[in-house]
């Protein structure tokens, strides 16, 4: 497709959204008529008429005529044309780039109402919880008019509270706490303990600061390490202390390994116990049992080799190594106190997920913000998002000077203080926007040591973040804030600050990002309002000392000497500030890669688990597990043909081994699984049916989440190292690929083993105990 089609589809998509807009402005009197009472009849109306199939684009005119009828009733403020023309953007799954002040939160309400009507859910996303809060309170009242039910998501809520949020037909939510809902939904091992319904669809307040700034750090849950380190350890230590025949005995037969009585009674006394076998202590048994495993049946070179990696396993029957495949309950990290590799421990990636991916899930996404445009081809490319400028209310009549560029930081500072002085005497309301705290608390200094009353917002005092940004446009005010603070809270100016000039938006230096820049701009100059907006820069900012091309430090360096013009350092940093995007944007791409290939994986184990949580039987499940697991042992052994050691399994499993004949032949294959199958089901016999399909479902969630939260942990340390291989002249994403599903093939091979392994303990135990009874 041409660049001049794609501007053509936007033109066209742009006059047809005008179009829908025109019909809506068109029922602004009809809809004025009505009592409230039929207006809040319109809900249902409007629902009557999806279930007999008309769609959501045949009812937008009255849907949205409605909301901005009910929006001047209960609030008091009616949707502009411009914000109408917004909202129908916003259905359509697309970015709406509409200025400071211009009403987003309002705009949002209209498509909100309309897509809520399905029943299926709309959530709108933002920043932060008190924007989430203050949303649902202002603009929930106009849902609740209109007979449609309103929650607000937060962290602090119980699993309980939050399944009530997300049931309501608008949910307010930020960003992160409902990735972390989606990661921890796919972490429950009981369907009734999911807090979100399938996503929808949603709005995102500030997308750009959501789908862009935030997308170069994934979603992470991070959790305790699987294993109890000390004990481990201490298991060790106890296990080297035992002498062959005395403390223990092999038996080659069937290559295990118990403690004597002697040996028993060496361990009770190393661990302070009176008895390891009661239940109190029955896990020490388990680490005992695993040391003594690790120390004298696994050989290091032959059954697993110890790299960089830690514990790799060897492939028995090629020698090859199996990166990614670990020996199950607890063997494994029993090898690793015993070669002293470390054993993970505090933290490890449960889950993770990209915004980028997260957000690609919902059947509709659209977003709104003041500044997109300069992001249009990421967000098209990434989220099939389109940006469209929606034109002001009013003229922006706000003058934005050019930069007042220095050489040091001090002079800078100094500047800005005399500046700020200047404005204060005069009266007219200043907001100076820094990029950090550090940043911020030196400026307080300057202007405070000049007696200029003012407010300082940053990481450290927040606690009143929107009132004292809300609060920024009276005479005299001075607010000293970080870059993002106050973020969705309009500046209204106050009595006599149009007079003086309007908000005067001072820059302490420019950011990574104009995008950044223009969001702090556009703090001043709301609905026609008057202002200024300056930003300083000097040249041992940050953004040179980082992104400054060897070329553009020459220029530095003539400019510090006094050799180059302030209009010449003014192109410099603009072009070193879109290399800093460039940079970004870059950083941003290679995250996606990476999480792209773990999302079809991500994709297939939660897909299958939620099969699994909403199966009514696992039969099927059981089946094919056991039918995989004994062809796979089978055909291991027709390569081996050790039958001394295949029989054991068998005898493991409770197979009867009779049926074996080492024919190595497919109808004797067919025969051990049907045993295999026999002997299960034997087991299972006398267990109520619901409480099989239960323990069954655990027993495979269990080994499920085990070794995906271990291949999740692998795959994020090895995001980290592999960019190494770029030196052996290697792709790193190419060899991440690679690596990432033959790890993924092994887990899927252990998840079957630990499984049928489980599922077959379960089944003698169980038979056992109806024996005893």
């Amino acid at each position: 497709m041409h660049i001049e089609d794609l501007f053509s589809i936007e033109r066209r998509h742009y006059h047809r959204a005008e179009k829908d807009a025109q019909k809506v402005l068109a029922l602004e009197g009809e809809y004025a008529s009505k009592t409230d009472e039929e207006l809040q009849a319109v809900t249902a109306s409007l629902k009557t008429r999806l279930q007999k199939g008309e769609s959501l684009q045949d009812i937008l005119p009255d849907a949205f005529a409605a909301a901005r009828e009910a929006s001047r009733r209960v609030i008091g403020e009616f949707p502009f044309p411009v914000q109408v023309l917004g909202g129908v953007l916003l259905h359509d799954g697309d970015i709406a780039e509409m200025k400071t002040g211009e009403g987003k939160t309002l705009t949002a309400v209209m498509p909100i109402y309309l897509n809520a009507l399905e029943g299926k859910g709309a959530h709108v996303v933002t920043v932060n919880e008190y924007l989430a809060q203050r949303d649902a309170e202002w603009m929930g009242g106009i849902y609740r008019f209109l007979c449609l039910s309103v929650g607000c998501n937060l962290h602090s809520l119980t699993r309980n509270e939050k399944r009530q949020q997300f049931a309501c037909d608008i949910t307010y939510t930020t960003n992160s706490e409902l990735g972390f809902d989606y990661l921890r939904d796919n972490m429950v091992m009981d369907v009734r303990n999911r807090v979100l319904r399938p996503l929808h669809y949603a709005v995102l307040d500030e997308a750009d600061s959501i789908l862009i700034d935030e997308s170069r750090t994934p979603l992470i849950i991070s959790g305790a390490g699987p294993a109890a380190d000390h004990r481990y350890l201490q298991a060790d230590r106890i296990a080297k202390m035992c002498i062959r025949d005395k403390d223990y005995e092999i038996s080659r037969s069937d290559n295990s390994i118990a403690l004597t009585e002697e040996g028993i009674r060496k361990a009770e006394k190393a661990f302070g116990v009176e008895n390891m076998y009661n239940g109190l202590n029955q896990m020490l048994v388990h680490y005992i049992q695993n040391a003594l495993r690790a120390n004298y049946l696994m050989a290091k070179d032959v059954e697993y080799v110890v790299s960089d990696d830690g514990i790799v396993l060897v492939d028995q029957f090629t020698g090859r190594k199996m990166p990614g495949r670990e020996f199950s309950d607890g063997l494994h990290q029993a090898i690793q106190a015993k070669e002293n590799v470390g054993i993970k421990q505090e933290t490890q990636t449960l889950a993770s997920i990209t915004y980028q991916n997260f957000f690609r899930l919902y059947d509709k996404l659209s977003g709104m913000t003041g500044t997109a445009k300069t992001e249009e081809e990421e967000f098209l490319n990434t989220y099939n998002m389109r940006v469209y400028e929606i034109p002001t209310n009013r003229p922006v009549i706000r003058v934005d000077e050019p930069d007042a560029v220095f050489k040091t930081r001090q002079e800078k500072y100094e500047a800005i203080a005399d500046e700020v002085e200047r404005l204060y005497k005069k009266g007219q309301p200043v907001l100076v926007g820094t990029l950090s705290v550090g940043i911020n608390e030196a400026l307080s200094e300057r202007i405070a040591k000049r007696g200029i009353p003012h407010q300082v917002l940053n990481a450290k005092n927040d606690a009143d973040e929107a009132g004292i940004i809300a609060r920024a446009g009276q005479v005299k005010a001075v607010t000293i804030a970080t870059n993002m603070a106050g973020r969705g809270t309009d500046i209204r100016l106050g009595e006599g600050a149009a007079e003086l000039g309007g908000l005067a938006v001072l820059g302490s230096e420019r950011h990574e990002a104009k995008r950044i820049d223009n969001q702090l701009r556009g703090r001043s100059g709301r609905q026609g309002d008057p202002g200024f907006s300056r930003f300083y820069a000097s040249m041992d900012d940050d953004l040179f000392e980082e992104f400054a091309t060897e070329e553009s430090k020459e220029v530095i360096e003539r400019y510090l000497a006094g050799k180059e013009s302030d209009k010449k350092m003014r192109v410099i940093t603009d072009r070193t500030q879109v290399r800093a995007e460039g940079l970004h944007y870059d950083m941003r791409v290679r995250t996606l890669e990476y999480d792209n290939i773990l999302m079809d994986q991500r994709h297939t184990v939660y897909e299958q688990r939620n099969k699994v949580l909403e199966a009514e039987s696992t039969d099927e499940l059981v089946e094919n597990l056991i039918f995989s697991e004994i062809s796979a042992l089978y055909e291991e052994y027709t390569h081996t043909k050790d039958e001394a050691l295949f029989r054991h399994t068998l005898r493991e499993f409770g197979i009867d081994d009779s049926v074996f004949h080492a024919e190595r032949s497919s109808k004797e294959q067919k025969e051990l699984i049907r045993a295999a199958l026999d002997a299960y089901r034997t087991g299972m016999q006398d267990m109520d049916p619901a409480m099989r399909t239960e323990q069954e479902k655990i027993t495979f969630l269990i080994s499920l989440d085990r070794a995906w939260v271990r291949h999740v942990d692998a795959m994020e340390h090895l995001k980290h190292s592999i960019r190494l291989r770029s030196y052996a002249h290697k792709k790193p994403v190419e060899e991440y690929r690679h690596e990432s599903y033959e790890r993924f093939d092994a887990m899927l091979e252990n998840i079957r083993q630990n499984t049928v392994a489980a599922l077959f303990r379960m089944s003698r135990e169980t038979e056992e105990g109806h024996d005893e009874e």
